[in-house]
C-alpha cells in the first residue's frame, strides 16, 4: 500500500496515467490503433516532438518559454536542403553545420532573454517570426525536394526491428536524464526556477544557466529538424508549424510547472507519447482538424489536473490506509484486555 502511495505522489503518475487513459480510449473507437504497424507509425511521429520537448522542458525549468522551436525546425530543414542539394556539400558537414546554426539560434534567444532583460516570452515570440521569415527568405518560399537518397536511411531505418528515430528519441532523454541528475549545470537549471535570488546567493550564475538552457533548447530544435528532413527528404518554410505548442504541451501533460524549478524529463517523455497517441487516435477517426486542436487542449487541462490532484489523492491513500491500520491494531487489542478481565 505503502508503494501505491508512493506513486501516486512521484512526478511520473499524473503523465503516465493520461497516457494510459489515452491508449484504453483510443483503442476502444478504432481496431486499426493496436496494431504493430501503427506502433511504428506513433514512434516515427513521436520522435519530431519528443525531441523539441527536450528543449522546451529545459527552458521551462528555468521558468521562462521558448515559442520558437517550430520556426527553427523549418529553417533548418531549408538550410540543409541549401546547403546539401544546391551547394553540394557532404551530408554529414550539412548535419553539422544545422546543428551548430541551431545551437547559435538557441544563443539569440538565451542571450536576449538574459542579458538583455527580455521576457522570454517576448523574445521568442519575435525570433518564431524572424526563423521563418528567413526560411521563407533563402529558399524564396519554395520547398527543396530530394536532399539526398541517404538522409531518409536516417529516419526509416531500423535496429532489430526497432525505428531508428525512437532510439535517437530514447538516447537523448537519457542523456538529458543524467544531465539534469547527475551535473552541476543541471542541478543549477533547477535552482534557478525554483528561487532565483537563491541561486545567485548559493554562487550559480543565473545568466549563464538560462543561456545554457536555450542553446540546448535550440540544439535540439535543430535536431528535430533534422529529423523532419529525413522524414520526408526535403526542406520547407511551412514545416513545423504548430511544433512549438506541441512540445510545449509534451511538458506541460508531464507535468513540468510553468512557473520553473520543478518537472521531470521521463515524464515530458510520457506527455509527448500522450501527445502522439492522442494525434495518431485522431487521424484513425478520421476527426476534423479543429476537433482535434478541441481535444489536445482538453488533454492538456486534464493532465495538468490529474498533476495537481495527484498528491492530495496520495494524501487521501495514506489516510486511509493508517486509518485502517489502526482499526485492526485496535481490534487485536480489545480481546487481549477482555482476557485479562
Amino acid at each position: 500500500m505503502n508503494n501505491i502511495v508512493k506513486f501516486f505522489r512521484s512526478a511520473i503518475a499524473g503523465p503516465l496515467a493520461a497516457l494510459i487513459i489515452a491508449v484504453i480510449i483510443i483503442s476502444l473507437t478504432t481496431d486499426r490503433f493496436l496494431t504493430t504497424q501503427n506502433f511504428i507509425n506513433v514512434s516515427l511521429q513521436v520522435s519530431t516532438v519528443a525531441i523539441a520537448a527536450i528543449g522546451s522542458t529545459l527552458v521551462i525549468l528555468t521558468a521562462g518559454i521558448d515559442l520558437s522551436p517550430g520556426s527553427a525546425v523549418a529553417l533548418t530543414t531549408c538550410v540543409l536542403a541549401i546547403l546539401v542539394k544546391n551547394m553540394g556539400i557532404p551530408l554529414p558537414v550539412g548535419m553539422l553545420a544545422v546543428l551548430i546554426m541551431g545551437i547559435g539560434m538557441g544563443l539569440v534567444n538565451g542571450f536576449f532573454s538574459t542579458y538583455g532583460r527580455i521576457p522570454t516570452f517576448v523574445v521568442t515570440l519575435a525570433t518564431m517570426s524572424i526563423f521563418r521569415g528567413l526560411a521563407f527568405l533563402v529558399t524564396k518560399g519554395h520547398p527543396i525536394f530530394s536532399i539526398s537518397p541517404y538522409l531518409e536511411n536516417i529516419f526509416y531505418g531500423k535496429i532489430l526491428g526497432i525505428p531508428l528515430p525512437f532510439l535517437y528519441m530514447l538516447i537523448l532523454y537519457a542523456i538529458t536524464a543524467v544531465f539534469l541528475r547527475n551535473t552541476r549545470s543541471g542541478r543549477a537549471i533547477y535552482a534557478v526556477g525554483g528561487n532565483e535570488s537563491a541561486a545567485h546567493l548559493s554562487g550559480i550564475h543565473v545568466n549563464r544557466t538560462r543561456l545554457l538552457a536555450f542553446t540546448l533548447a535550440g540544439l535540439t530544435a535543430a535536431i528535430a529538424g533534422v529529423m523532419m528532413a529525413a522524414r520526408l527528404n526535403s526542406g520547407s518554410p511551412n514545416y513545423g508549424v504548430g511544433l512549438e505548442l506541441s512540445a510545449i504541451a509534451a511538458a506541460v501533460i508531464g507535468g513540468a510547472s510553468l512557473a520553473g524549478g520543478y518537472g521531470n524529463i521521463v515524464s515530458t517523455l510520457f506527455g509527448a507519447l500522450t501527445v502522439a497517441v492522442v494525434q495518431n487516435g485522431l487521424n484513425l477517426n478520421a476527426v476534423p482538424a479543429a476537433w482535434q486542436n478541441i481535444t489536445i487542449g482538453s488533454i492538456i487541462i486534464l493532465a495538468v489536473g490529474l498533476d495537481m490532484w495527484r498528491g492530495d489523492f496520495g494524501t487521501n491513500l495514506s489516510r486511509i490506509f493508517s486509518f485502517d491500520r489502526g482499526k485492526e491494531e485496535s481490534q487485536k487489542e480489545q480481546p487481549e484486555e477482555e482476557g485479562e478481565k
